[in-house]
């Protein structure tokens, strides 16, 4: 499977047996699947997101917002459990044409993708239970 490095944006080949073995760039050395949420924003996140073939799970998210957060501790401590998943943050404020290309109506609002498809959309903080509760049941209907 292709991955795309989140420090460089280099594509990378990784056996999908590999992937609990905390695979690298070859070009930076970076990792590819980081056990936290990465940032992404306007310049990187169409190649980021049509280049690799895991799910990214996406944080809509904004400063200013209390219940964004509040939840931003689950989230980090939900992204170690799930070296198949790429998790992600997107400021909203920061990426005005980002949230309105999601059609952002709250936030935070969290989005399951695949390449450019959205596969699920919840909104409302989460703690990590429900966090996790959600996305298994979505990457578990995917499959």
């Amino acid at each position: 499977m292709i991955i795309v490095c989140p420090s460089c944006n280099a594509k990378n080949r990784v056996p999908e047996d590999k992937l609990t073995e905390q695979p690298t760039c070859g070009q930076c050395h970076s990792a590819l699947v980081p056990l936290a949420p990465i940032e992404l924003n306007e310049q990187n996140f169409s190649q980021f997101i049509t280049g690799s073939d895991l799910p990214i799970f996406i944080d809509l998210w904004a400063e200013w917002c209390g219940p964004c957060k509040m939840m931003a501790p689950h989230f980090e401590q939900v992204a170690k459990q799930y070296p198949n998943v790429i998790f992600a943050k997107i400021n909203t404020e920061e990426n005005p044409r980002l949230s309105s290309a999601f059609n952002v109506r709250s936030i935070p609002t969290l989005v399951l993708m695949n390449k450019t498809t959205e596969l699920a959309r919840i909104s409302g903080a989460l703690r990590s239970t429900e966090l996790k509760q959600w996305l298994d049941q979505q990457l578990t209907a995917q499959n």
